[in-house]
């Protein structure tokens, strides 16, 4: 029989098509939920280049918290800064000034615990490997053994338990980007950052994985940052919509919702909604 061996990234942990190499031993680091807390963004500033003279601004002492467990949302125009402050909570670049914390835990250690899962407006699945496989692949990045009955859980809260021997070829786009959801959180993140995940998707499929995200993080007790350019997506998903401006990005408004999540479906064309969307439209355009 042939086999297809895993090349990307995983160190040929595993075999796709046929029997499991060995997995490592290893055990991911004790976590301490003590040290978990709300996400604090603590007056930070960023820019690109070398030197202060040539450094161009990209994040200009942006300063607000999201309480543990809720859906905060970076709402701003195309290329204030929302993806570069999303990368800088993500630990994935650092502040030329200020600090960022989940809790006591810097961004730092939060990706080394295994903590923050990331989700990006591209899937990027992998082709030779099944959904069941793609959700597993921060296991094998890690060499770690897979948690297989969490995925299992998992495959079921994204309802994609029929399709788990599937490959990405046979998904419609909403069901790839429930895959890569499902990937975000396969390690159990304390902290799910979200850059314009359904972006690229038709209004009725967004409206459907909203819902869907929604659910998710409610079932799981998540704390989640979610970039968009949609005044309507960020008043239905946010518990907490934080407004930037132009480039520079700064925060222009801290805007709170406080309609439980559960009616929120239901009271996307009530006044209460609308007028949410038209403070934030307004804030936007001034």
């Amino acid at each position: 029989m042939s086999l297809v061996t895993d090349t990307a990234g995983s160190g040929g942990a595993n075999i796709e098509g046929g029997a499991r190499a060995p997995m490592p031993t290893a055990s991911p680091p004790p976590r301490d939920a003590s040290m978990l807390g709300d996400l604090r963004v603590d007056h930070v500033s960023f820019g690109y280049g070398r030197g202060r003279h040539d450094l161009v601004a990209a994040v200009d002492d942006v300063d607000f918290v999201i309480p543990r467990g809720s859906l905060g949302v970076l709402l701003g125009p195309s290329g204030c800064g929302k993806s570069t402050l999303l990368r800088l909570v993500a630990g994935l670049m650092h502040p030329t000034a200020g600090s960022i914390a989940l809790g006591a835990l810097t961004p730092e250690q939060l990706r080394r615990q295994r903590r923050v899962g990331f989700a990006f407006q591209d899937p990027a699945l992998l082709s030779w490997r099944t959904v069941r496989r793609n959700i597993e692949l921060p296991f094998d990045l890690a060499k770690l053994p897979v948690d297989r009955a969490w995925i299992t859980q998992l495959l079921e809260i994204v309802g994609l338990a029929d399709w788990a021997g599937r490959r990405p070829r046979e998904l419609s786009g909403g069901m790839r980007q429930r895959v890569a959801l499902a990937r975000a959180l396969a390690t159990r993140p304390d902290l799910l950052l979200l850059d314009e995940p359904f972006g690229a998707l038709d209004e009725i499929t967004r409206g459907e994985l909203n819902l869907e995200l929604l659910r998710i993080l409610s079932e799981t007790a998540t704390t989640c940052l979610l970039v968009t350019h949609s005044v309507d997506e960020a008043v239905l998903l946010g518990d907490r919509i934080i407004v930037l401006s132009k480039r520079p990005c700064a925060v222009k408004l801290v805007h709170d919702v406080s309609e439980p999540r559960e009616g929120r479906a239901a009271g996307r064309d009530t006044v209460t909604f609308l007028e949410h969307c038209r403070a934030i439209r307004s804030m936007l355009a001034g």
